[in-house]
């Protein structure tokens, strides 16, 4: 439904990933340029998503582990509060999980908050089919907890 509008990260598009970063409270979207520095570089080891069908409404960012066999970890997506439950986080995910697959890649994992807050996060990623794996308490901060989810790839 949106595949044809998902592309890599842009440097013009870094104010409306700050704007989808802040407003979704991921992190301080300051952090945004020395995250990014890297894939600008030419690193081949990070890879940045966005959906753009006429503005950039949705971003993703993801790495591999680097003490694992074929195993990479999806540290950002964030979807535009107004256009959440429209698909483009899901399509952002096939994205990422097709890219990943034709790489040989075992296993994506995903990490998010464990607070109510997060709730829907969460049902988004079993829908998706990702198994929950692992709860550490006061990860985030203390009573935020860090649910760890795990999909197979191949």
């Amino acid at each position: 439904m949106h595949d044809d509008a998902i592309r890599p990260l842009l440097r013009g598009d870094l104010d409306r990933v700050r704007f989808l970063v802040e407003a979704n409270a991921m992190f301080p979207p300051e952090m945004l340029d020395d995250m990014t520095a890297p894939f600008f570089g030419g690193a081949d080891d990070q890879r940045w998503l966005v959906l753009d069908d006429g503005q950039v409404d949705a971003v993703c960012y993801f790495v591999p582990e680097a003490m694992a066999d074929r195993v990479w970890n999806l540290l950002l997506i964030a979807v535009d509060p107004a256009r959440h439950g429209e698909g483009l986080g899901s399509a952002l995910m096939a994205a990422v999980e097709h890219e990943l697959a034709a790489q040989d890649i075992r296993l994506l994992l995903v990490d998010t908050s464990g607070t109510e807050a997060f709730a829907r996060t969460r049902r988004f990623y079993e829908q998706l089919g990702y198994r929950r794996e692992a709860v550490i308490r006061d990860y985030w901060a203390k009573g935020d907890h860090k649910v760890s989810f795990a999909k197979s790839l191949s």
